[in-house]
């Protein structure tokens, strides 16, 4: 079995508690662990960053906001858990260690964020390299990486494979305070440059994109690697 990765942002797993897609994730996270030992970071969400905008608001620096946003991914960590059942590891990781230690019950094993000033996605990124990941996939509210923001920009271009240094390239002007909500952050882009492992970007609104990309291949996204090679399905 090898060992995937996942990066779910919290925009993407529960975008609001009455619309969440946590049972529309589990079918998927479940048929995927049939084949793989799978990891998974879940992101705050809009949850995260309301609380880390009403903290800012009464006055507290930003790495106590982190800390505040950190518990709000757990927490959407922890429902995701309790949804999972017996497919899944029944407790959420606090470390990278921990994560690496649940991994040995052949279960799903779920994170949420763990450092100040760390984004759930480069968690994740180095998690990937801890674990030796075959593939590093975040799943996300857009269908890969862009030149430029395509909520913003109509003429944003797509690419369909870039190079981790292009990568960093995009990615070099991207603010890091608490909350950041960004394809993809600094941090991360430097962790999949010198893992060498490959990252897929992929649109996770529908969740089966998920499913698809890993099973069969098929899945419309950007592909960061220094090859430029396709690495899925696995």
């Amino acid at each position: 079995m090898r060992n995937i990765v996942i990066s779910l942002g919290g925009s993407i797993l529960i975008p609001t508690l009455e619309q969440n897609r946590i049972s529309r994730y589990v079918p998927v996270l479940r048929a995927i662990a049939e084949h793989h030992r799978l990891f998974v970071v879940v992101g705050g969400g809009g949850a995260a960053r309301d609380y880390i905008e009403a903290a800012r608001k009464l006055g507290v620096d930003e790495a106590t906001s982190d800390e505040i946003g950190i518990l709000v991914t757990r927490l959407n960590a922890t429902l995701l858990i309790a949804a999972l059942g017996d497919a899944v590891y029944p407790k959420v990781a606090e470390n990278h260690a921990e994560a690496k230690k649940f991994a040995e019950s052949k279960k799903i094993v779920i994170m949420g964020g763990i450092t100040p000033g760390q984004t759930t996605d480069a968690v994740a990124a180095v998690l990937a390299e801890l674990v030796r990941a075959s593939v590093f996939i975040n799943v996300t509210s857009v269908n890969g990486i862009y030149d430029k923001d395509p909520k913003k920009h109509n003429g944003a271009k797509r690419f369909e494979t870039i190079t981790p240094q292009q990568l960093l390239n995009i990615v070099s002007q991207i603010g890091l305070g608490a909350g950041s909500n960004n394809v993809l952050d600094i941090i991360a882009a430097r962790i999949v440059e010198r893992s060498h492992i490959p990252l897929v970007v992929l649109d996770g609104t529908e969740p089966e994109n998920l499913k698809n990309a890993i099973l069969k291949g098929t899945f419309t996204g950007t592909i960061v690697s220094e090859n430029n090679k396709n690495p899925l399905p696995l």
